[in-house]
């Protein structure tokens, strides 16, 4: 299974200047080495309102594009305002959605039904989901998990099961994966261990088996606090196949040494 390595820029960088010269100093870098980065799917989220402008760039590279939200009202249009539906994301090249970010449950609340009508509504028109889990430090230190954990993955039960099942062994053997975000460890420089990382991992790996063997070479990804100086520990781990980086991806050389980790 070849790793992913995915840059979440989240409400970053400010200008369209400066989000040109991100996307143009990461694509001269992985063109320069291509030959260290075949092992590893490199994939951008930038804001919104960057889509287009870093999907112009990025059409004729490797590099994957990803949105960081999508509509749960639409799959298609409609009298949303703001909104912005999968079918749109679609048009336009971007090939997966960011679902379920702890920012957004915490912002916006979003929680499972919400998030069971986006992943529907993306499953629709071809888009893939990256659905982040994670639990919160006061779940963490109360030993509470994989109890979290559980509950947040109930939602992949419901959507296989408004999919006909030739759909959805279709759909998640291709695009689907989870990321594991604990809350305590996002942009705060607490990291877990990569034991820690692993066992959690296992437990997400297992439950969703659990749902449909499909299931089992599902992409999982860790994010939080990830940087060049920790990527190659997690990279070690087998249960780990690629992270979600946050600041670190606001300069291409640092994410480009995180996919180089990942691509060994």
């Amino acid at each position: 299974m070849k790793s992913w390595v995915i840059g979440n820029w989240k409400l970053n960088p400010a200008s369209l200047n400066e989000v040109q010269a991100l996307v143009d100093d990461l694509v001269d870098g992985v063109n320069t080495q291509s030959s260290a980065l075949e092992a590893c799917h490199i994939m951008v989220a930038p804001s919104l309102l960057h889509l287009a402008k870093v999907d112009a760039t990025l059409r004729s590279t490797r590099i994957k594009l990803a949105c960081q939200d999508v509509s749960a009202l639409s799959a298609t249009s409609g009298a949303y305002t703001g909104d912005v539906s999968a079918e749109q994301l679609q048009d336009l090249g971007v090939q997966w959605a960011i679902i379920g970010h702890s920012e957004r449950r915490q912002y916006f609340n979003e929680q499972n039904a919400i998030l069971l009508k986006k992943m529907l509504n993306c499953a629709s028109q071809g888009v893939g989901v990256i659905l982040c889990i994670g639990e919160s430090e006061a779940d963490f230190e109360a030993g509470s998990t994989t109890q979290v954990l559980g509950e947040q993955l109930t939602v992949v039960a419901d959507f296989l099961q408004q999919l006909d099942a030739v759909e959805a062994d279709d759909y998640i053997a291709h695009k689907l994966m989870i990321a594991y975000e604990p809350v305590w460890a996002i942009g705060t420089g607490k990291v877990p261990s990569v034991e820690e990382v692993t066992t959690v991992h296992q437990f997400i790996r297992e439950r969703l088996q659990s749902f449909n063997s499909t299931l089992a070479a599902t992409p999982i990804i860790y994010g939080g606090s990830v940087k060049p100086d920790n990527a190659q520990d997690f990279a070690a781990s087998e249960q780990i196949n690629g992270v979600l980086v946050g600041g670190a991806a606001l300069k291409a050389d640092s994410f480009i040494d995180i996919a180089k980790a990942f691509s060994k």
